[in-house]
């Protein structure tokens, strides 16, 4: 909820209070406020002027000479404008102004001629282009014809306006209309709210001979009231109105749309407008739809409708999807004169289901799904005709048609003041409480401290005594509520799946990779992206939102990888090509055999690592990353787990990998993730080039990794090494060799490692050598010549017997 603070003035008298220390008043008192800002702030030497003349610049074809009567004086004024003309009243920053942009206003000469300021556009004056009437888009601002020469052009468009966004839970949803604002508000800083007064004149023409109301299913649509308003002029609504409009964030069109959307949020009551004449018939029937029924709504989208819908008909067909959006062919054209207006009361969830279904989010949806004051449904609709009376000329008849079974009666709360000191831990007093009460504008009756509390309709969050007991809470302030430790022997903990993730994320970073957090959200494109096998072979396909807010974030990812490849990708794109991130996050599956409306979520491992690992310019040492540095990452993230020996590295093949530089990863036979370089057409969609990367399955890793600490003393005794080089057939991954040594080398063998990998001379044709590192060491005593011999001889048995493996002479 945008608030304007100059539009609140009209209820509340805030005083000298600041912006900042009201929106943190507003904090404390319960409702987040989320940004204060100001619109533009006062521009001095900004003025109303008049054009007197506008002709032809005589070097320019683009440009008018402007004579301009700011009210001491006529000036010269260049303009490019080409809306701009004779007898505009316009806004003119004369020399010395400051524009919002930076843009400061001297004389100066254009193509010969003489310029001595400059005539502005709502967006020069910091006015944000998507909230500019469509007609000054392209041009000037243009005032009424009656407003004052050389008046303050600062305070006529509002431009020293403060805006205060409100975090509404849905609980405050009396907290999304101005006036709902100005009880806060005045409850905060104990003073009164003065709403205006509704006062308009009636024809005796009756409404009820022009139109008649039905409502079929009176249960999700409690009241219906119809208002009649003839001989309406369609144009600009006045200036404060459409500044107001503004300030909330919505884009003025016309006096009587934008008298609707005033009273919306000065009510919180939506409010429709229809085009009698365009209306169809002399009855408004309110019914639910007809199942493929169809309707074109004013987005000019054929909108199928059914049975779950409620709709506003003519009688006969669908004029408007009740609560969520207007018919076009009844919507207030340039040349409606006579204006059927509707104020209704319709129920939450029926006005959810029809948004949505339709994907039609709008400031009256949002606010009868979360409830509005029963009250004030006529008297919006009331304020609305005294408005279209005032600035469209409209004749209002007499009375309004109405379907009305709102059941006004006020709820009642009882408070007893022990239990609120009891909840809260406070020792209020009775006059603590009927102040807090007082200033919330609440009836009460006390009998010794039983209040017996009468709830506004205005209020129609507070049902229980809980609900009244946080009131009073907010109001005497949460910082002067008491505090106390928790008492008892129980501590917090974190639990064992908690500390691994957090060492997990303890090693990543030790190793020189950056947290990222990416959202879980992403492009359907990139949802089929960089997919793991084990994954993709028992997922029905991405999860897609029913009502994404936007085409970048419309699927549950499967894979964390392409968002992390776009943050990798913004990252080098501001000059910052060494980059090493990793994530901890879910991925959510939905399964083949049995798909379920809730996805099955997956923690995952994955990582990005590009440029230089290793860069030292003093000592020349640059190493950039490839594919042992990734394997040797997760290496060493298995050993610390004590999953390691079940884990194997196996040539495989991956969407979007580069099929000769990546492995899948297996625990204890099973696949659980792949790492290896992202394929280079694959890294061409991000811009980048040698990029590897690594995605691994955390739930199987921490169901079996080591928890318990194991500890081992420091060796006493010295270790021996062993180097060979086997020739083998190129086919035999050196990951069997090593796995096949260590299973032969039994408890002595306490390490062991690839060296070098050859071919070529020497080497047969086929066959490739691999040097690898044997250590060997017993813990209790010293190793003699004739123990390792016996070892290594069985080690060089099993590798030959399993791989044909020939020591290379």
């Amino acid at each position: 909820m945008f608030v304007s603070l100059n539009w609140l003035k009209r209820y509340v008298d805030i005083g000298n209070i600041q912006p900042e220390e009201l929106a943190e008043r507003i904090t404390k008192t319960g409702i987040e406020v989320e940004s204060v800002e100001r619109i533009a702030g006062h521009i001095d030497h900004l003025v109303v002027g008049h054009v007197v003349s506008c002709e032809q610049h005589p070097n320019a074809d683009k440009l008018k000479l402007c004579k301009v009567d700011v009210g001491e004086e006529t000036l010269q004024i260049i303009c490019g404008a080409p809306n701009v003309a004779q007898g505009q009243k316009v806004a003119v920053a004369k020399a010395g102004a400051k524009l919002p942009g930076g843009l400061k206003i001297k004389k100066a000469k254009l193509r010969g001629e003489e310029s001595n300021g400059m005539i502005c556009s709502m967006q020069e004056l910091g006015v944000d282009a998507k909230y500019v009437p469509e007609k000054y888009k392209e041009g000037i601002f243009v005032f009424p014809k009656d407003t004052e020469v050389g008046a303050d052009a600062s305070d006529l468009l509002n431009l020293d306006d403060v805006i205060i966004e409100l975090g509404l839970t849905p609980n405050r949803a009396d907290a999304m209309s101005m006036l709902g604002v100005a009880y806060e508000v005045a409850a905060i800083l104990d003073t009164d709210v003065k709403i205006p007064e509704i006062t308009y004149q009636e024809t005796t023409e009756k409404a009820s001979d022009y139109i008649d109301v039905e409502v079929a299913d009176r249960e999700a649509n409690p009241y219906y009231g119809a208002f009649i308003i003839k001989n309406v002029k369609i144009g600009e609504s006045p200036l404060w109105i459409r500044n107001s409009l503004i300030a909330a964030g919505i884009r003025p069109i016309n006096n009587v749309v934008d008298i609707t959307n005033y009273v919306l949020l000065e009510y919180g009551q939506p409010l429709h407008a229809f085009d009698y004449d365009r209306f169809g018939s002399k009855k408004v029937l309110v019914r639910r739809a007809n199942e493929q029924e169809k309707i074109v709504t004013l987005d000019n989208e054929t909108r199928t409708l059914s049975k779950d819908h409620l709709v506003i008909t003519n009688s006969e067909v669908p004029v408007a999807i009740a609560g969520v959006m207007g018919g076009a062919d009844s919507e207030v054209q340039e040349d409606t004169t006579t204006v059927l207006l509707e104020a209704a009361l319709f129920h939450p969830q029926v006005i959810r289901q029809g948004s949505k279904d339709h994907q039609l989010r709008s400031e009256a949806s949002s606010r009868y799904e979360k409830g509005i004051d029963k009250a004030r449904v006529r008297k919006a609709g009331e304020k609305a005709c005294q408005l279209m009376q005032q600035y469209a000329g409209g004749e209002v008849l007499q009375g309004v048609v109405e379907v009305n079974e709102i059941q006004l009666d006020e709820k009642k709360v009882e408070v007893s003041l022990p239990k609120v000191n009891m909840v809260l831990g406070t020792d209020l007093e009775v006059r603590d409480v009927e102040d807090i009460l007082r200033r919330l504008q609440f009836n009460y009756e006390n009998q010794d401290g039983l209040f017996s509390v009468t709830v506004p309709t205005r209020r129609w969050d507070i049902d229980i005594f809980e609900d009244m007991v946080e009131e009073i809470a907010r109001l005497y302030g949460y910082d002067n509520l008491p505090f106390t430790l928790p008492q008892g022997a129980s501590k917090g903990a974190l639990t064992t799946r908690q500390n691994l993730k957090r060492n997990i994320r303890r090693y990543m970073e030790g190793k020189g990779l950056n947290e990222a957090i990416t959202y879980s959200l992403t492009t359907e494109e990139r949802s089929h992206k960089l997919v793991s096998l084990e994954i993709s072979s028992k997922a029905e396909g991405p999860v897609g939102l029913a009502m994404p807010m936007s085409g970048e974030h419309s699927h549950l990812r499967l894979s964390i990888l392409p968002e992390l490849l776009a943050s990798v990708q913004h990252n080098q794109a501001r000059q910052i090509q060494d980059v090493a991130l990793y994530e901890v996050g879910s991925i959510y599956v939905s399964g083949k055999k049995k798909v379920t409306a809730q996805p099955e979520e997956n923690i995952r491992l994955a990582g990005v690592l590009t440029g230089f690992w290793v860069n030292h310019p003093v000592q020349q040492v640059r190493q950039p990353v490839d594919f042992y540095v990734a394997k040797g990452i997760l290496e060493g993230l298995f050993d610390q787990l004590g999953t390691l020996n079940e884990i194997e590295f196996k040539a495989g093949e991956v969407g979007g990998m580069h099929p000769g530089q990546t492995a899948l990863i297996t625990l204890s036979g099973e696949t659980i993730g792949f790492v290896g370089q992202l394929h280079p057409s694959e890294g061409k969609l991000y811009d980048l080039k040698n990029t590897f990367v690594f995605d691994v399955n955390l739930d199987k890793v921490i169901e079996q990794s080591q928890v318990e600490l194991n500890y081992r003393p420091i060796p006493r005794h010295p270790a021996v090494s062993r180097d060979i080089a086997l020739v083998v057939h190129e086919a035999v991954p050196a990951g069997k060799l090593i796995q096949t040594i260590r299973e032969a080398g039994g408890e002595l063998l306490v390490d062991t490692h690839v060296f070098d990998v050859y071919q070529g001379e020497n080497v047969e044709a086929g066959s490739k050598s691999v040097a690898i590192s044997i250590t060997y060491q017993n813990p209790t005593q010293t190793l003699t010549e004739e123990e390792i011999n016996t070892i290594h001889e069985k080690v060089l048995k099993a590798v030959s017997e399993k791989h044909q493996a020939v020591l290379r002479g």
